[in-house]
């Protein structure tokens, strides 16, 4: 049995501490007052005989306390809880001690776990963690209504990054960088003027994503299609000098040529400097910058031709890969890519066909790109195509005072996520009483969001000067308030959720892939939907549905309800919950089926949703994931691969991570044990827990996500 300690911490059971907290009471009263060993044993035996896996270490308190009384031992039972009550007072005046500590130490699982993206033993990621503890605690303590900490802490709802909450900056943005470029900034107080070639572009950028990233908690997107400039501004550049010394020395063919191997040199150079510059560049919460680039080719831009060569290189970059401390090719987690599926580049005969070729080749080695297709993004965007925020949350349509749509500049101030699942649990079948408790938890997350509102509300420019001022978001005046910017749907308050798959096994007995089940979870979803738009329509607040807000989620969410209500067969005995609208992967599905299945549930939840599917052996298979891709165009708006082999971040190793003789993963080419260094992915059944020895003491692996 592990105990789970308050800081989060699982620690394995240990009948001594209790024989010794009852025996500290028991030196607190008269001796005709105290318990027996053999009452002792007898509440030990109690709590033994639950048999559980896990139990809070509240609980066992709790229960010693019941036991106590249930033998008469009502005065000791009195000393054991103000002892108790006590505690809670100095806890509750200071709650980040033992997280704070732990996390220095190397402790603290829950923290080092809670971001693959972030290493936990790094200096520069514990400031930020340790500032993150403070700002939970004191969010948790003061800054949210008492209701809405208590539905946290229990799992009705899920406030993310209270970390950041104490700070008046928000989630996650579409960086207005064609602005930035061609107008000019301001970092640390210098004036960065529009660039003049290429590289310069690649590099201002990266600065700019460095900047941005340092001054919000989540991700961010860059739009590559407005580097094409610079690109011919570069290549101007190079026939211009070359033309004014040779052009009596050399014909203008030879001149051609040695422009476009300057110019290839210089757009290597430059992809090279984003590549680079972002995964060495760190951002003063401690990791690299979560960005995105997205690999946009409208046909109809002026700079089309400059923008598939840049886009060319950066997927011949990315297949390559960065080298890492050992001189290995390896896959960097940042950033990411997002390439966006035309009629011109669907693979059914289009002009720019060898792109999505080269990126289908690049995913089969890299993951990435991911893939929107413009044709359904058309169909449930009002006819536009632009950019995740980092990588999943969309925007809703927006028109400014020229009736001109705006996505660029444009944010989230928050995400709030409803544990669906739970909700089914408690209502147990009856849906009457289902929907009265959904309404009622909608209202608490609507109140959950309001308070990240009111938390920006007031905000002046000088807290963020690359945001608010200087373009990445807007360029206002000094001491100006961001408050325009939060009301009227220019930014989005997301609304995410959980288990879909399972509240309706919950709720119907059947999957959402039947029918009866189909229809059921839609009707939740257009619930969802429709609660969302009229809390826009209310308040003048761009509420949004989001799909796919944290997989974490998944599990914090699935362990609460298990502690709560126990095991229940195919919800919380799995040790997760399916993400969003998915379909739970033990599903029989096909790829194909899957995608179209998801794609009707993608159109409700517009502020937020991708879709994958798990391709065995992609670097064999390049011509069924090209059928995949032309699938994707036509049926889906956004999916990624994942792929059913495991993967060393260290050595490069591409096949099978092991379980060693000690239960650790353990890379078998060059021995790698650390987790966030590499992949491991899915398997057999698709369980998302922890591993386990059976009967027989042999390991029986059903797989653990441990950096997907």
């Amino acid at each position: 049995m592990k105990v789970i300690k308050r800081d989060g911490r699982a620690v394995d059971y240990n009948r001594d501490k209790i024989v010794t907290a009852i025996e500290k009471a028991n030196c607190e009263v008269r001796p005709k007052e105290r318990a027996t060993k053999e009452e002792i044993n007898s509440i030990i035996q109690y709590i033994q005989d639950l048999d559980k896996k896990r139990i809070l270490v509240e609980d066992i308190q709790d229960i010693i306390e019941e036991q106590l009384m249930s033998h008469g031992r009502y005065e000791l039972a009195k000393k054991y809880i103000v002892y108790r009550y006590t505690r809670a007072l100095v806890r509750k005046q200071n709650t980040t001690d033992e997280s704070i500590l732990g996390l220095i130490k190397n402790q603290n699982k829950e923290l080092a776990e809670e971001n693959s993206n972030k290493n936990a033993v790094l200096a520069s990621t514990q400031r930020d963690y340790i500032a993150g503890e403070v700002s939970k605690d004191l969010t948790k303590r003061i800054l949210l209504p008492e209701k809405i900490s208590k539905a946290h802490e229990e799992g009705i709802l899920h406030f993310h990054d209270a970390d950041y909450f104490l700070q008046p900056i928000f989630n996650c943005c579409l960086i207005n960088i064609g602005d930035m470029l061609d107008n000019g900034t301001v970092m640390n107080g210098k004036l960065i003027e529009s660039p003049k070639s290429f590289q310069v572009a690649c590099t201002v950028t990266t600065q700019i994503i460095a900047a941005v990233a340092s001054n919000q908690y989540g991700g961010q997107s860059v739009d590559l299609k407005h580097l094409g400039k610079y690109l011919r501004k570069s290549k101007e550049k190079f026939k211009r000098e070359l033309e004014e010394n040779y052009k009596d020395k050399l014909s203008q063919e030879m001149i051609d040529d040695m422009v476009n191997q300057r110019l290839k040199t210089e757009l290597a150079a430059g992809v090279q400097t984003i590549q680079y510059q972002i995964n060495t560049l760190m951002t003063t919460n401690g990791q690299s910058p979560f960005v995105t680039l997205f690999l946009n080719l409208e046909e109809d831009d002026e700079y089309v031709e400059e923008n598939a060569m840049i886009i060319e290189e950066i997927l011949r970059q990315r297949y390559k890969g960065i080298k890492n401390e050992k001189g290995v090719y390896v896959t960097p987690a940042f950033p990411k890519l997002v390439y966006v599926l035309y009629e011109h580049n669907n693979l059914t005969g289009g002009k720019y066909d060898y792109l999505t070729r080269l990126a289908v080749e690049c995913s089969s080695k890299r993951m990435y790109p991911d893939y929107i297709s413009a044709k359904k993004m058309r169909e449930n965007y009002e006819g536009n195509v632009f950019s995740p925020m980092g990588c999943r949350s969309f925007l809703s349509p927006w028109k400014d005072e020229n009736g001109n749509y705006k996505f660029e500049g444009r944010f989230n101030q928050g995400v709030v996520s409803i544990n669906l699942p739970q909700i089914g649990i408690v209502a147990n079948g009856d849906e009457d009483k289902f929907w009265k408790l959904f309404d009622e938890r909608l209202e608490l997350c609507k109140e959950a969001l309001m308070c990240r509102h009111y938390a920006l509300l007031g905000t002046k420019s000088d807290t963020s000067p690359i945001h608010w001022k200087y373009g990445a978001i807007a360029r206002l005046k000094t001491g100006e308030t961001i408050d325009h910017l939060l009301k009227g749907g220019y930014s989005t308050l997301s609304l995410g959720y959980i288990g879909i798959y399972e509240l309706t096994k919950l709720m119907k007995g059947v999957s959402h892939t039947t029918k009866e089940g189909h229809d059921f979870a839609l009707k939740v979803m257009k619930h969802l939907r429709e609660t969302t738009d009229r809390w826009k329509k209310e308040t003048n607040i761009g509420f949004a549905l989001y799909g796919t807000p944290a997989e974490s989620l998944c599990y914090r969410f699935a362990r609460i309800d298990k502690e709560k209500f126990g095991e229940i067969k195919d919800i919380t005995d799995k040790g997760y919950y399916t993400n969003s609208y998915h379909v739970d992967v033990r599903e029989k599905i096909d790829g194909f089926q899957k995608l179209a299945f998801e794609s009707e549930f993608q159109q409700i939840s517009s502020g937020g949703a991708i879709s994958y599917i798990e391709i065995p052996n992609m670097k064999n298979n390049l011509k069924a994931l090209e059928e995949v891709v032309k699938f994707i165009y036509d049926n889906i708006q956004y999916a990624e691969f994942n792929t059913k082999s495991d993967y060393c971040h260290v050595c490069g190793f591409d096949g099978e991570i092991i379980i060693n003789d000690k239960n650790e993963w353990e890379c078998p080419q060059c021995g790698n044990k650390d987790h966030s260094k590499m992949n491991v992915t899915r398997r057999t059944c698709g369980y998302l827990g922890e591993n386990f020895w059976n009967e027989g003491k042999t390991k029986e692996i059903k797989s653990r996500v441990l950096h997907l």
